[in-house]
């Protein structure tokens, strides 16, 4: 049964593609739960299926089997207006060219909420510039997109999310192609809105260590088992091995981070 804080949840989820000639099948008996305000991390070795579960949850991709359920609605209930109200994504792809500012670009968050010819109300307005000063871009607002750092896009496409205005947003790798001093910014930032907007955040990543340290909890996929829970209870029970099989890639549970042996 799920509570006023759950904003997702999926039950019994199997998820993975299916051909005319067959299935196959990358997870199996998911029950995730995502709930307001927290930072959720989704880690594991490339090609375990993080993508495919995300596509899954925000309703890109069908279920094999089993259901996801986004404020207690059947997400392939969802029509596409009512989807974007509630869940907005933030996926790696490059951006198509073109001449948009920042400010406009952020805008294009509120696509869901404007009339059908596209007018910005001052209500949009004021959900736009109160997304760029969240995530620290106001400066950036005259900026074209393709004038400012990965690092900044990164932030432009998260404030584009805020002012998307949903309880929950999912992003697809979002330190992909940034330096340390972004990642971490980047990081702290998430850790940040969840605190401060009460949303859900959901993010995939490679950067497990530092993962570790800002998330409220995380999701580990496996090729065996996809398990939720807080990064010290992994700790404690070791976990965090399972994710590389390699014997010279070891977790130090003291340190909190990968070690190479």
């Amino acid at each position: 049964m799920s509570t006023t804080e759950d904003i997702l949840i999926t039950t019994n989820l199997n998820i993975g593609y299916k051909t005319k000639s067959e299935v196959t099948t990358i997870a199996k008996n998911l029950n995730l739960t995502l709930k307001q305000g927290k930072l959720i991390a989704l880690i594991g070795a490339n090609g375990v299926g993080k993508s495919t579960l995300l596509r899954t949850i925000t309703g890109i991709q069908k279920p094999l089997e089993g259901a996801v359920f986004l404020n207690n609605k059947k997400i392939s209930d969802y029509q596409p207006l009512e989807l974007a109200k509630n869940l907005s994504i933030v996926l790696t792809e490059k951006l198509p060219p073109s001449n948009l500012t920042v400010f406009e670009l952020v805008a294009l968050g509120r696509q869901p909420y404007t009339n059908w010819i596209g007018t910005i109300t001052n209500q949009d307005t004021t959900k736009v510039h109160e997304a760029m000063e969240l995530t620290q871009i106001s400066h950036l607002t005259t900026k074209k997109h393709y004038e400012i750092s990965d690092g900044q896009l990164q932030k432009v496409l998260v404030a584009r999310a805020l002012a998307q205005d949903t309880p929950l947003i999912i992003l697809d790798e979002p330190t992909t192609h940034l330096d340390l001093l972004h990642k971490v910014a980047l990081f702290k930032l998430l850790k940040k809105l969840t605190q401060e907007t009460n949303k859900c955040i959901l993010f995939s990543t490679h950067d497990i260590d530092m993962a570790i340290q800002l998330s409220d909890e995380m999701i580990i996929m496996t090729p065996e088992t996809v398990v939720q829970d807080e990064p010290c209870n992994f700790i404690s029970k070791g976990t965090f091995n399972t994710i590389f099989k390699d014997e010279h890639i070891v977790f130090d549970s003291e340190k909190g981070k990968f070690v190479i042996v």
